[in-house]
């Protein structure tokens, strides 16, 4: 067993290391950026219109609304990573690795237009007669030739299907598990069955009683831990301009010893702000597709606009308030890493115990709803491989798993997934650099007929 955990170690560290996924994972956003034309700066005040103003097109097909399906989206990627994530990346970086993470969300947003594009696109009605799309669908259905297709599309739904038993159910269940435990001192087996009751209460529901839940408590879950950022931040704002300064300083040099912090090259701010950013918006890891592709539409690229909006939010948006509490308190500076830094930086800045209790119950949350949403990817990347039998075993599989994982200790399942997560993002991005000239012609197209529809 040690042998084995030690293989998966290294493969997943060469995987997400500095000369494999990364690079292939920026290039590719900055591919797309650039043959689309900036189009998610162009157009980023339409997709949050479309997205938090309009919520649906009426009379389109589709299983749940352009809204929902974005809620399902942020509910699988804003977790764990805008708390803990965002921490180590300074941590281990200094505060110039939050401009890494912006660049890193910047560039990311074309790549999630363009999985949301192509998951619309060529998705499919199942059996039962609900929308089945994703990276597997597009991958099989869009690439030539068919063989190297087929392969691509198995590869990323057999890596999906075994990330999401692990990054999108067990280690978030622990996560939730060790957080009550701490703060309130709650037996972690107690914790188990209450995710395990909630979270079967809504994914035996399937995909309409996922996007009905999400709907709600996801942009709850943002404000509520955003409204506590922004006190810490409020109290702290004759520190928030340095806060900045350190960022932008930072990103392009070396940021030195001080307190408790090493010291950090430029190196390393740019490899863990890329690494965490990716992490947290999971932009080019072809998962957000899968949910994109149930939203009731008629225009695979309006959809992709609402679903580029993901990444705004959650890495542009919620990272930056982690990010900026965590410098502006000198949290930072602490020595700490990971929840405790952030902790930390709530304690400093709110009074009395509350700052950990919004930490923990923003832990809770974030990590309960991606559980939500990972639940629905792998349910569609399984249904993919073994037909639509599978989706009801599946969905009570992947209950009872979120109870074990709160009560036993994770740490290979974490390193697994972590591989399986990389791996699923390969094939993934070699379909949308292959496919780059359809994005750009659906496109052009959709603009056209929006533009011939204009009074």
């Amino acid at each position: 067993m040690k042998i084995l955990e030690q293989w998966v170690g290294d493969a997943s560290s060469f995987v997400w290391g500095p000369w494999f996924l990364i690079p292939l994972l920026l290039f590719t956003g900055f591919y797309l950026t650039v043959v689309l034309r900036g189009l998610q700066f162009r157009e980023l005040w339409h997709s949050l219109w479309l997205a938090l103003v309009v919520r649906r097109e009426e009379g389109a097909e589709g299983d749940i609304s352009h809204y929902q399906a974005l809620m399902t989206a942020l509910a699988a990627t804003v977790g764990t990573g805008n708390i803990v994530g965002v921490a180590t990346a300074i941590s281990l970086g200094g505060p110039g690795a939050l401009f890494w993470m912006w660049m890193t969300g910047l560039v990311g947003m074309a790549t999630k237009y363009s999985e949301a594009l192509l998951s619309v696109k060529f998705r499919v009605l199942d059996r039962s007669g609900d929308q089945a799309g994703g990276p597997m669908y597009y991958l099989r259905d869009g690439i030539s030739p068919r063989p190297l297709g087929r392969i691509l599309a198995f590869l990323f739904a057999l890596f999906a299907s075994v990330a999401a038993f692990g990054i999108g159910n067990m280690v978030q269940s622990n996560s939730v598990a060790q957080a009550i435990r701490a703060s309130f001192d709650v037996p972690e087996w107690i914790t188990g069955v209450v995710i395990a009751v909630l979270a079967g209460a809504v994914i035996l529901g399937g995909i309409k009683s996922i996007g009905r839940v999400t709907a709600v408590f996801v942009p709850a879950m943002i404000l509520l831990y955003m409204a506590g950022a922004g006190v810490v931040i409020a109290l702290n704002w004759e520190n928030v301009p340095e806060a900045f300064r350190l960022v932008f300083a930072n990103a392009f040099t070396p940021t030195g010893a001080v307190g408790g912090f090493a010291g950090a090259t430029i190196r390393a701010g740019i490899r863990y702000g890329v690494a965490r950013g990716i992490f947290s918006n999971e932009s080019g890891l072809g998962s957000a597709g899968i949910a994109a592709a149930a939203a009731q539409t008629r225009e695979p690229a309006r959809q992709a606009l609402v679903s580029m909006t993901q990444t705004f939010i959650d890495t542009i948006v919620v990272c930056s308030f982690t990010g900026i509490a965590i410098i502006c308190t000198g949290a930072w500076t602490s020595g700490a890493d990971g929840a405790a830094m952030t902790q930390l930086a709530f304690h400093r800045g709110l009074p009395g115990e509350w700052g950990g209790y919004i930490v923990a119950a923003g832990l809770s949350m974030f990590a309960f709803s991606t559980i939500l949403g990972w639940s629905y990817y792998g349910e569609k990347s399984i249904e993919f491989l073994l037909g639509e039998w599978s989706n009801l075993p599946y969905r009570v599989l992947f209950v009872v798993a979120s109870y074990f994982g709160a009560v036993h200790t994770m740490s290979f399942v974490w390193t697994l997934s972590d591989l399986m997560n990389g791996l699923m993002a390969l094939p993934n991005l070699i379909g949308l650099l292959m496919l780059s000239g359809l994005i750009v012609r659906e496109t052009q197209a959709f603009r056209k007929r929006e533009a011939g529809s204009e009074p």
